[in-house]
């Protein structure tokens, strides 16, 4: 299939003005901080550190070196010894996000390619960071190598950053090309970010392994990181009976000639990897969010939400 055979590539290329598009409303701004995350919220940011900033946290006994300035006099008279307050000092924290557009992800049965859903998500996750004060960056995994973009609380920046994911998301004849393995890209990340990092990594984790689980460990140890799995119907389960054809660009295969055991196997191999990514984040403290084909990129901005769905469609099923 070339470019030229493609008509409408709604859902299947992620143009720059989409892209644009994606910005979400201006109420959902920033990434809350704490912590390691089972999952994301929005909001005002505040860090861990403390210093002299804005807000006011508690007052403690006066220590040689303390800032005259701060000393709480208030609570001094009250007490009879000196104390001096403490601020949370508010910092930006840096967001960095992982977008896998190699050639697994050029596949969809749905509404729109993985690659198309994955490049909405980026977008939407640079736009609430970018409006929200921090500062922004990127990895783009995609045929032929990868391609970084330094956090920058810039918005022309993050713009150049969107039109990368664009033009590396745009699907056509890429040919025999080399691929970077995700978890060379992970620790690529990792050397990137710094302690208080909240780190996206939006891919379908085909080439999941040991050496991947590896770096998500070792990034997890200073960053707050989110993995964000892309899947297709397909990739779960084949076409018992299915008389359609899939192919790779370069070869066609029916799906009836891959045979119930060949089946079988395919299930299982998502499902092994989907369960493995997704222990491995409830015992590292990372968020777990699974996304298919079909869902919309909103989705990702309010786990909350699509979870709560979720389960009131497993009471209603069990009703």
């Amino acid at each position: 299939m070339t470019q030229s055979d493609i008509k409408d590539r709604s859902g299947i290329d992620a143009p720059f003005p989409e892209l644009v598009r994606c910005r979400p409303d201006r109420r959902v701004t920033g990434f809350a901080p704490g912590g390691k995350v089972r999952t994301h919220q929005f909001g005002t940011n505040h860090s861990v550190f403390r210093g002299r900033g804005m807000e006011f946290d508690e007052s403690r006994a006066y220590q040689p070196g303390d800032d005259v300035r701060s000393i709480d006099w208030r609570v001094t008279a009250r007490t009879g010894s000196m104390h001096t307050k403490l601020f949370h000092e508010e910092r930006e924290r840096p967001v960095l996000i992982l977008l896998d557009l190699r050639s697994s992800m050029r596949f969809g049965t749905r509404k729109q390619f993985k690659s198309s859903l994955a490049s909405a998500i980026a977008a939407r996750l640079a736009w609430t960071g970018i409006d929200g004060g921090d500062r922004v960056g990127g990895f783009i995994n995609a045929p032929g190598g990868v391609q970084v973009f330094p956090a920058s609380r810039n918005r022309a920046a993050m713009l150049r950053f969107l039109k990368a994911v664009s033009e590396n998301g745009r699907i056509g004849d890429a040919g025999e090309v080399p691929e970077t393995p995700l978890y060379l890209t992970i620790d690529r990340m990792r050397k990137a970010s710094r302690p208080g990092t909240l780190v996206f990594v939006i891919s379908d984790f085909a080439d999941f392994d040991d050496r991947c689980e590896r770096s998500l460990k070792r990034i997890s140890l200073h960053a707050h990181v989110t993995n964000i799995l892309i899947h297709d119907p397909l990739d779960a389960a084949l076409p018992i009976n299915g008389g359609q054809k899939i192919s790779d660009g370069q070869s066609v295969t029916a799906l009836s000639a891959i045979g119930r055991s060949g089946q079988k196997k395919h299930a299982d191999s998502f499902e092994s990897r989907r369960t493995r990514l997704k222990v491995l984040c409830s015992n590292r403290g990372m968020a777990f969010l699974d996304l298919a084909t079909g869902d919309e990129a909103d989705e990702a901005l309010h786990p909350h939400r699509r979870n709560a769905r979720a389960r009131s469609n497993s009471r209603r099923k069990a009703a």
